[in-house]
């Protein structure tokens, strides 16, 4: 006796397969509700399976197909088109779920977290570190460290450091190309101007371990009141020639004139970056100094993080070469402008730490980056040794080719002078 076991998902449904199949001579047994279908014991779907023989008397022939139902179709189309929605609902909610996971700030608690790992990211929060860069960080060390090795505390800060310092690009230049221009461009308030000085200063007098060069300043800033009179005060004391321009074409005809220097320097006024109109105003401007030009981009080191990154970001028509950070004095936290350069791979050029002129200004560093980070326990010979860097040292007098004046004698040229501050 030859026995079968159909399933369908109605019992109706059932018995009209069970007699296209086999026909009359086909004797149920029994019935039961199931589940069946669905992927790993998810979205299965409720059914009924059939048990019963064949006749051996009767021939098992299919009989004809039944005359279609369309209420019947009907109703199965829109059950199906239910379940499907059902199941798009899940699949939604499990997509939701997943992202919030993702979002998940990385100093939320983990069961699986060491405490290694919460002092880390602790860390990273309290000097401002964007949230991916903490992100990130912290996998990496998931990925690297043991949990046997996480115990050593101090050598994980110290390889989180490194990963940091890896992490900052430093500036080349290059003087490749006589006069070298360098344009100085970034939002209002960063202290263009007062930088611009500070490199007129050590590349005048050879600063800082900088050979001396004939250098120019050329100011496009004739909006603020006072700019005019701020940078001619400037060049006056180092004996810098200062030229104020206003168009394109008068900053094309200026460079020319000053062609036998060996620097150029030019000031901006600054720009909100979030006024597109100016911005392509200036850069229409700044094409005059030509392709071979360096376009550095000034940004203060108390700008957080998220209006970093936006003014990076809005400055990029200007194919700016690297960046200047000012105000590096004013915060010990530094992990914002670290992120923000990182996620856009800009490299510094200079770091500057006060309103002197000129020593408060000095070539960026790696080093002296992360010697600026609050809490990390920082092995200095071993960061020097990575980075192939050294500490400035203090007090170098350096003799002025043109006039004999020593490093010191140079600076204190500038003291007492009515200067004022810079908000450019």
């Amino acid at each position: 006796m030859q026995y079968f076991t159909e399933q369908a998902p109605s019992h109706r449904e059932a018995l009209e397969l069970v007699r296209t199949k086999y026909g009359d001579a086909a004797q149920i047994l029994s019935h039961r509700s199931i589940r069946f279908g669905g992927f790993m014991g998810l979205f299965a779907r409720e059914g009924v399976e059939v048990t019963g023989y064949l006749r051996p008397e009767a021939k098992a022939a299919p009989k004809a197909a039944p005359v279609l139902d369309l209420e019947e179709e009907k109703r199965k189309i829109l059950a199906q088109a239910r379940a499907d929605q059902a199941l798009q609902q899940v699949l939604s909610e499990i997509k939701e779920l997943k992202e919030r996971f993702d979002q998940r700030p990385s100093g939320a608690s983990e069961g699986e977290d060491h405490d290694t790992l919460r002092r880390i990211d602790s860390l990273l929060a309290l000097n401002d570190f964007s949230e991916p860069f903490r992100r990130e960080t912290l996998a990496r060390l998931r990925r690297d460290f043991s949990l046997e090795s996480l115990e050593d505390a101090e050598e994980a800060e110290t390889a989180v450091l490194e990963w940091i310092g890896d992490s900052i690009q430093i500036w080349g230049e290059s003087e490749t190309r006589r006069p070298r221009i360098l344009a100085l461009v970034g939002p209002t308030g960063v202290g263009k101007t007062t930088t611009i000085a500070k490199l007129a200063a050590i590349y005048t007098v050879g600063i800082a371990e900088e050979r001396p060069r004939s250098v120019r300043m050329i100011t496009i800033d004739n909006y603020r009141i006072g700019a005019r009179q701020q940078i001619e005060t400037y060049g006056s004391i180092m004996g810098v020639p200062v030229s104020c321009v206003e168009t394109a074409e008068d900053l094309r005809k200026t460079i020319a004139l000053h062609s036998d220097a060996d620097l150029i320097l030019v000031d901006t006024v600054g720009k909100s970056p979030r006024d597109a109109v100016k911005l392509a105003e200036m850069q229409k401007i700044l094409a005059a100094c030509g392709s071979g030009a360096e376009i550095h981009l000034a940004l203060a080191a108390t700008t957080k993080a998220s209006d970093m990154v936006q003014s990076l970001r809005q400055f990029e028509p200007f194919d700016y070469k690297a960046v200047v950070l000012t105000k590096v004095d004013e915060t010990n936290r530094l992990g914002n402008a670290i992120s923000a350069l990182a996620e856009r791979r800009k490299p510094l050029s200079y770091l500057t730490t006060g309103q002197r002129v000129p020593q408060d200004i000095e070539r960026a560093r790696v080093t002296r980056l992360l010697m600026n980070l609050e809490g990390f326990r920082v092995d200095r010979p071993r960061l020097e040794e990575r980075y192939g860097e050294k500490a400035q040292k203090d007090g170098d007098a350096v003799e002025d080719r043109r006039d004999g004046r020593t490093t010191e004698e140079y600076q204190s040229s500038f003291a007492g002078r009515p200067l004022g501050a810079d908000r450019s």
